[in-house]
């Protein structure tokens, strides 16, 4: 009981330091994440001959020019399709109003075109008020400049804090296993492990297969000669970090995009084939080779953990919202096969009633066979 009361103390003094140091918190949350997900990567660095500190060295030379390359290739495509999108937004306002309005309103009765100059006068007015919000957000900026240099300082913090955890890693995690009392070593250990394998399968996993996601949605949008193939690629696999959700975005954005330019029904037959085409890969390939059996986190988790997490304690909720469920989802796991083990589920006087009644039912059920054996046959003796 004592050992509850402290296991509680330690939660809500945890909580509390989250809520209070939530900006500081951030850079170490985050570089810890990284930092998980970069140990694979380091640990086979160290099984072909490196040591841990050119190990380390070596994961951060791999990401950094992956990084530059995929900087240099996509921030001119992304740039230049933003572009293309700002110039056609004019021509999609007038297509909706003299294209699409009139069919929706000829098969619903809904006026659409009153609803789309509604939008048009409130993007005009925030558009001129814009120039006035700019000068007002750079002039607060200029006054809280320690607080912007703050914010400079924590996300140049994040790689160095990953570096230096990543480093000394596997000592970490010794040390700490050290820290748990041995009667409970056993149980920590399988569900440590076990919470490595959900959280390293959605994370790890996840995070591939929402790459290749959008790189197929992408490559397919533009070989389609779609407009902004990049952009709605890049969305659709960023939001399918909820299964099935980047599907839905980037369908509806590109089938709505691709009526828009050609105008029949073909190029949308087109996109439903990119997409759909997307789905069978993640299905049959993605899905089994990176994630597996092992994850268990339903979408509709994912999304409130995320939610509840920003809600609570900001952007650092946020990050460690994911891991905070996985491990949730392992102890209800593990709650759920004691209790099934328990004799709360299993009522052995319960089980003794019932094997007993059945008991007296067989019994029930040859005493009028044994009965009519043992009385005599009148009609014989007549």
């Amino acid at each position: 009981m004592r050992n509850s009361w402290w296991g509680i103390l330690l939660l809500v003094v945890v909580g509390g330091l989250i809520v209070l140091l939530d900006a500081v918190l951030m850079p170490f949350i985050a570089g810890m994440i990284l930092a998980y997900l970069a140990d694979p990567l380091a640990n086979r660095f160290q099984r072909w001959g490196m040591n841990r500190p050119l190990a380390v060295s070596s994961v951060f030379l791999v990401l950094l020019v992956a990084l530059a390359a995929s900087l240099l290739i996509l921030i001119p495509l992304v740039v230049q399709q933003l572009k293309q999108l700002g110039e056609a937004v004019p021509g999609v306002f007038d297509w909706v109003e003299n294209v699409l309005a009139p069919q929706v309103q000829e098969w619903t009765g809904y006026d659409l075109a009153t609803e789309l100059d509604n939008v048009q006068e409130m993007l005009a007015e925030n558009w001129r008020d814009a120039s006035g919000y700019l000068a007002q957000a750079l002039g607060q900026i200029g006054r809280s400049g320690m607080a912007f240099a703050t914010w400079v300082t924590y996300v140049a913090l994040i790689p160095v804090v990953t570096f230096y955890l990543l480093l000394d890693w596997n000592r970490l995690l010794a040390s700490i296993a050290d820290l748990i009392p041995r009667q409970f070593a056993d149980d920590t250990f399988r569900l440590a492990r076990r919470c490595d394998e959900v959280l390293s399968a959605f994370l790890r996993g996840q995070l591939l297969v929402m790459l290749c996601l959008g790189v197929i949605y992408a490559t397919g949008l533009t070989l389609m000669g779609v407009n902004f193939g990049l952009l709605i690629g890049f969305i659709s696999g960023l939001v399918s970090i909820v299964p099935f959700l980047g599907f839905i975005v980037g369908l509806v954005i590109a089938v709505v995009v691709a009526l828009f330019q050609y105008g029949s029904w073909l190029g949308v037959a087109g996109v439903i084939a990119v997409f759909s085409v997307g789905q069978i890969i993640e299905s049959a390939v993605l899905q089994p080779k990176l994630l597996g059996d092992k994850i268990g986190l339903h979408p509709v988790a994912v999304i409130f953990a995320v939610l509840a997490g920003g809600s609570l304690f900001g952007l650092t909720g946020v990050l460690l919202a994911l891991p905070i469920a996985a491990v949730i989802l392992v102890l209800l796991k593990e709650v759920k096969i004691r209790y099934q083990d328990s004799e709360l589920y299993n009522d052995k006087h319960t089980t003794i009633l019932e094997e007993s009644s059945s008991h007296h039912i067989e019994l029930g059920r040859h005493t009028p066979n044994h009965e009519a054996a043992s009385r005599p046959d009148h009609r014989e003796s007549l």
